[in-house]
């Protein structure tokens, strides 16, 4: 049987969580491994500020145990030592699911790493398996490649994806628009699925929407958006957010858009860096948001505005956003929530 036969369903990323994941990065699997002690420095501030929240595993590779023990120590850090190629758990981890009575489960997507684009993978696709025996988590294996960085829900039969992304011949070339639909429907228990067409230039991700649009509570959308018609953005966020605006969510509601301004362009080695607010990272009590240094004072100061107001009882935690987004991702990127059970005590 799937989770929706089940009773199913998963919850929004602002839920309670009982702690956060994380994989530690693999030298040899990065972009660029000359920058490793540069990443890890931003794995540390980022492991640091997400333990002032909430606990936090660190899945570690059993050759790096020692030397991440020595990085990152605390009461809320445990290290687990499960083998991994590439250290983006948003996209190759479980995605957690809770049934009417608060008992919690999980999916395991399958995972190509986005579209066979690095190589090996083969440790990363049983990485979600590993974690969910680790913890003795009851386990849906999905029949579709997936990965979590794809989609947003809000909880409430509402999800939220990219053409671009999931109809990509180079993840489930065999699967209609429709079975892929219908596979959402069934395991992740959404009645509306609103497709974006394209991601932002630069997302090596084919257009990954958690630097696009998320939900900030049901019926509400945040969006990220370019006002300069000379940046390749431009057209897509506006294209989005048509799009969004002409979009009615899984209870038939118009949805309340909030626009974040995009940071200023960044570029590496002549390839745009995916700069983007929207990979920021829910914990309890608080957000983990992405800032982007001097060039970028205003619309960082503008970004943390926006989540300030929308959230007035968490507290917006900013974090070096810069620190490892050569390799593809951010902070949202890195994390997978694991939610709490909710299993009421008769």
């Amino acid at each position: 049987m799937v989770p929706k036969e089940l009773g199913y369903t998963m919850p929004p990323e602002w839920s309670t969580h009982e702690r956060t994941l994380i994989s530690w990065p693999v030298q040899s699997s990065m972009c660029f491994p000359e920058d490793y002690e540069t990443v890890c420095q931003g794995y540390v501030e980022l492991i640091l500020a997400i333990a002032e929240f909430e606990p936090i595993t660190v899945l570690v590779n059993q050759n790096q145990l020692k030397d991440v023990q020595e990085r990152v120590s605390g009461e809320t850090i445990e290290l687990l030592d499960i083998e991994h190629n590439d250290a983006w758990l948003r996209d190759n981890g479980p995605t957690f699911i809770l049934n009417e009575h608060g008992v919690r489960a999980a999916i395991n997507w399958q995972f190509n790493a986005w579209g066979e684009k690095y190589s090996p993978w083969d440790l990363d696709n049983e990485v979600a398996p590993k974690i969910l025996e680790h913890f003795g988590i009851r386990r849906f294996d999905a029949p579709i490649v997936m990965e979590g960085g794809s989609f947003h829900v809000d909880g409430e039969g509402t999800l939220i994806t990219t053409e671009e992304c999931l109809l990509n011949v180079n993840r489930n070339s065999e699967l209609s628009r429709e079975i892929i639909e219908e596979t959402l429907r069934q395991y992740l228990n959404v009645e509306k699925i609103i497709w974006l067409k394209r991601g932002l230039s630069g997302d090596e991700t084919d257009g990954h929407v958690d630097n696009i649009a998320c939900f900030a509570a049901p019926g509400k959308v945040i969006i990220q958006v370019c006002e300069d018609p000379t940046d390749e953005n431009y057209e897509i966020t506006n294209e989005n957010l048509s799009i969004l605006e002409n979009a009615v969510d899984a209870k038939g509601r118009k949805l309340d858009i909030i626009k974040i301004q995009q940071p200023p362009k960044r570029f590496f080695e002549e390839q745009r860096l995916t700069l983007s607010y929207l990979n920021f990272y829910f914990v309890n009590d608080g957000i983990i948001l992405p800032v982007f240094g001097e060039d970028a004072k205003d619309t960082d100061r503008l970004a943390v505005e926006v989540l300030a107001s929308l959230y007035p009882t968490k507290r917006i935690r900013t974090i070096d956003g810069m620190a490892i987004i050569k390799e593809g991702g951010n902070v949202h990127c890195t994390t997978q929530q694991m939610i709490a059970e909710k299993i009421e005590v008769k």
